[in-house]
């Protein structure tokens, strides 16, 4: 074995629970996930270590070992005080698209992240030779793995049909980025529709395919198979995501030289697809299911690809998730379970009617997200008003709500009637700078939506912080461990392997069980 990788490999799939490695493991292959858990090392209770579990901070942190408290990275968006307006966690103004699509979508670079990451410093301990690139369908997935320091990130534009980057990386997309576009991959899946890769009959692992708590698919009238893949975002809502977004990792691969260099290099693939699909079918739907067997083929592919191009032993790849998923609220009901829904912005509605009862009208709350009420301040002052009063009136208020456990004070975390455990969650979400300053806890099995169909995760509940981590190939053996790993632990644990300096404001450590004799 060599002395160091020629190549690492992260996968990221969007929205993989814990469960959907066995639940669906007898329809499996032998060479996609069962290969990585057969012959790699599974970390089997791995968990988020803070609370808002979504895309944006999962890539984040997967690949910095910090957490939104220090990355600033505390949701997929946030309210921002000083430009009076959400920001998405990616977005940046001052750089342009370079490739074709729509112009927005290009605006986007690392820049909002206030910390480095593991592909950050794998640069800085080779004096930037080692090659970094990030690949996913989603901005978010490629651009916060790749790091501040990446020779490119690419996303996927829908309206288009391209894969595209920003001026942040380049001034023009590689000749063959634009002969990958050129061949038109999207069209081609699209035409073909999906139909499920097994006899529907076998997949009993899910319930029957006609639910009435199912979306559609764009350009769709029904919420069965087979599924025509009418529009663009269809594509992306169907296991072609990942076909498409393996085939394009495999072009940079090639394309780029990577793992063929002095330096180790690292290449950073998200599959966005899974959370896609999820957010519209729910957690025991067909489609999930026929997903993930179909997403264990890619996977399997990509192995077989990285054996040929850079050799069994000579790449170090590892799996893990951005976070879980909530079962829809509907299917648990059905099933005698406790569940629920906040619809429509409910939760926000019924706190501002409380505060406006005390202390008059007046837009005290500014905005809504993740939970989080970020009051008005300035009205605060003028008023005499402190966030104590307001927390008091809602602590009281929010307790007569069905499905809301209660109300933290993010600036008095300590001071929150919840268990230590949720307490260390919330404290490593609260961004002074970016975070609210009132969250809403909602009861387990319960969350905020704006339709009775579907579901979707952000919170700090087991669903949707157990997701799975595994380690394959250059100096991993074979092995498994069930004490608990956070996601936290990833970035340092390849420092570790790599022997290099962990990410600046890494809050993980190794995970000692991997390097275990």
């Amino acid at each position: 074995i060599p002395d160091k990788p020629k190549l690492v490999v992260g996968i990221v799939i969007d929205q993989m629970r814990y469960d959907y490695l066995y639940r669906y493991q007898a329809n499996y292959s032998e060479g996609g996930f069962k290969r990585l858990i057969r012959d790699g090392f599974n970390c089997k209770n791995n968990q988020y270590h803070y609370a808002t579990t979504n895309t944006g901070p999962g890539h984040t942190h997967v690949y910095s070992g910090s957490a939104p408290a220090m990355t600033g990275i505390v949701g997929n968006e946030w309210y921002d005080r000083q430009l009076g307006r959400a920001v998405y966690v990616a977005e940046d103004t001052t750089v342009k698209i370079v490739g074709e699509g729509s112009e927005k979508a290009g605006k986007m670079s690392p820049r909002n992240m206030h910390t480095s990451n593991i592909c950050d410093q794998l640069k800085l301990s080779t004096e930037f030779r080692s090659k970094t690139i990030g690949v996913a369908i989603k901005d978010r997935g490629a651009i916060m793995p790749a790091g501040h320091s990446a020779n490119a990130a690419y996303w996927f534009d829908a309206t288009s049909g391209n894969w595209i980057s920003s001026s942040y990386y380049m001034t023009e997309l590689p000749q063959w980025v634009k002969d990958f576009n050129a061949q038109k991959l999207p069209k081609k899946y699209m035409e073909q529709g999906w139909q499920t890769l097994l006899p529907i009959e076998q997949y009993t692992q899910s319930e029957g395919d006609n639910q009435p708590y199912e979306n559609y698919l764009a350009g769709e009238q029904k919420s069965t198979f087979p599924h025509e893949l009418k529009q663009g975002n269809a594509l992306l809502t169907s296991p072609f995501g990942n076909t498409l977004t393996k085939e394009f990792a495999l072009a940079t691969l090639r394309n780029e030289s990577m793992g063929k260099g002095t330096e180790t290099d690292f290449l950073a693939i998200s599959f966005s697809s899974p959370d896609y699909i999820g957010h519209s079918f729910g957690t025991h739907a067909v489609e999930v299911q026929d997903n993930y067997l179909r997403l264990d083929l890619e996977i399997a592919d990509l192995l077989n690809q990285l054996d040929t191009e850079i050799g069994k032993d000579n790449y170090l790849v590892f799996l893990s998730a951005d976070h879980g998923v909530a079962d829809i609220p509907a299917f648990l009901k059905k099933n005698k379970m406790q569940a629920g829904l906040f619809l429509g912005g409910e939760l926000n509605k019924v706190a501002s009617k409380a505060i406006e009862n005390v202390f008059g009208a007046g837009k005290w709350i500014l905005a809504e997200d993740n939970y989080q009420l970020y009051l008005n301040q300035a009205l605060m002052t003028e008023k005499k008003v402190s966030i104590e009063n307001i927390y008091g009136i809602l602590k009281e208020t929010m307790l007569t709500q069905e499905g809301v456990h209660g109300i933290a004070n993010l600036h008095n975390i300590d001071a929150t009637l919840l268990p230590t455990y949720y307490q260390n969650l919330l404290r490593n979400t609260y961004n002074p700078k970016r975070s609210g300053d009132l969250m809403i806890i909602p009861e387990p099995a319960w969350f905020a939506g704006y339709s009775t169909k579907g579901t979707t995760h952000g919170t700090m509940y087991a669903y949707d912080t157990h997701v799975p981590l595994l380690f394959y190939g250059w100096k991993i053996k074979a092995g498994e461990t069930v004490e608990k790993t956070n996601i936290c632990d990833i970035a340092p644990t390849i420092a570790q392997l790599l022997n290099i300096l962990e990410p600046n404001a890494c809050i993980g450590t190794p995970i000692k069980a991997i390097f275990k004799d």
